[in-house]
């Protein structure tokens, strides 16, 4: 008899885990829980999921305000204990581009935190033609809390996000505190610094530094319109959390604009912010001026202007201004970019692996 009783109370929960797996999941407003990596508040964006304040609309051009419509970067943590996790969204524009998969300009990308503190990637969803995109990341896990992380996309942008997770589950706010709260990098910067062309959105260097630094790391790449633009830097300065600048604008600009634009766009961020860190990095040695004559010898100049102005910041006040130069930019045999100027992941990599020990050591960071 005992046996019986036994063999029905499995079978009744075998048939209640069917059944719970067989529900639509539950989608929950992801506004309720944290974003990470935005610069600043909800209240003073355009809208939740875009990256500068609105009142900079009416100075700058109409190509960066687009640019910054972008959601890259952001990412919303939360914790919960579904044994399924799903995601809802719809986009701005779901378009296209011919040198970056689908995956990285509009999906999303969910990371678990392992036990040992490490972000651990889980699953991407595939982008479909549709303007509402709709993804289970993951089926069958343990019912244990976990702390989550869903990566927006990057080079679209989202009115709204749900994450979906089973009917009877628990989902909250992050229990566990990373990144850390109250410390931001601040990184300016050109289609580099804005993502181009990881092919998933956790693979943006912002966010693998973000990852591995345990630190939030604000993406304001903007696309073709990293122009040291003096309207950004007076912004970049109202970050009250920042707590180190990248600065990464040499592709975007000519000679003359590196030339004669770098000093006073860093000199409004150290009036404003002495006590915070500014690394200035160099444009990259695209592959093909290896054998282009212009290039060859046009890159080098813009660096060259843009270090000038480096060392005349440098002379002037010594503390919290430091540089990084063009060497290994474009990965290991310099095989890291998809078009010879936007990075793969193998581009983001190294990209990350140059910036962070630099970071580490400015930050005196631990992790």
């Amino acid at each position: 008899m005992r046996r019986i009783l036994f063999i029905a109370c499995l079978l009744l929960s075998v048939l209640a885990v069917r059944a719970e797996e067989s529900q639509p999941l539950r989608y929950v407003d992801a506004l309720q829980f944290r974003m990470i990596n935005k610069g600043w508040g909800a209240d003073v964006t355009y809208t939740p999921y875009t990256r500068i304040p609105s009142y900079l609309h009416d100075s700058i051009t109409q190509e960066l305000w687009d640019r910054s419509m972008n959601s890259a970067g952001l990412a919303i943590r939360f914790c919960t204990d579904s044994k399924r996790i799903g995601v809802r969204y719809n986009l701005h524009h779901n378009f296209h581009m011919a040198h970056m998969a689908d995956t990285g300009i509009k999906g999303t990308d969910l990371y678990i935190l392992s036990d040992d503190g490490r972000w651990q990637y889980v699953n991407t969803n595939r982008p479909v033609k549709d303007s509402i995109q709709q993804k289970i990341y993951v089926e069958n896990m343990d019912g244990r809390m976990h702390e989550c992380m869903i990566y927006l996309p990057l080079y679209d942008g989202i009115n709204w996000l749900e994450i979906g997770v089973d009917s009877a589950s628990t989902i909250d706010m992050p229990r566990v505190e990373n990144p850390k709260v109250g410390k931001k990098i601040v990184g300016y910067g050109t289609s580099i610094m804005h993502g181009g062309c990881a092919s998933r959105t956790g693979m943006a260097a912002t966010n693998i530094m973000q990852r591995e630094l345990g630190v939030e790391f604000v993406n304001l790449g903007v696309s073709g319109e990293g122009k040291l633009v003096y309207a950004m830097a007076r912004a970049m300065a109202q970050i009250p959390e920042a707590v180190c600048y990248v600065i990464d604008p040499v592709p975007n600009c000519t000679q003359m604009q590196c030339d004669t634009l770098t000093y006073t766009f860093i000199k409004i961020l150290r009036d404003a912010r002495p006590e915070v860190p500014i690394i200035m990095v160099e444009g990259p040695m695209y592959p093909y001026a290896k054998w282009d004559s212009f290039f060859k010898n046009y890159l080098p100049k813009k660096n060259e202007a843009y270090r000038r102005n480096y060392e005349l910041l440098k002379k002037e006040n010594p503390k919290n201004l430091y540089y990084v130069t063009c060497d290994g930019l474009t990965g290991p045999d310099e095989e890291g970019t998809v078009d010879g100027i936007h990075l793969t992941d193998l581009g983001f990599r190294a990209y990350a692996d140059i910036l962070e020990p630099v970071l580490k050591k400015v930050l005196k960071l631990k992790k």
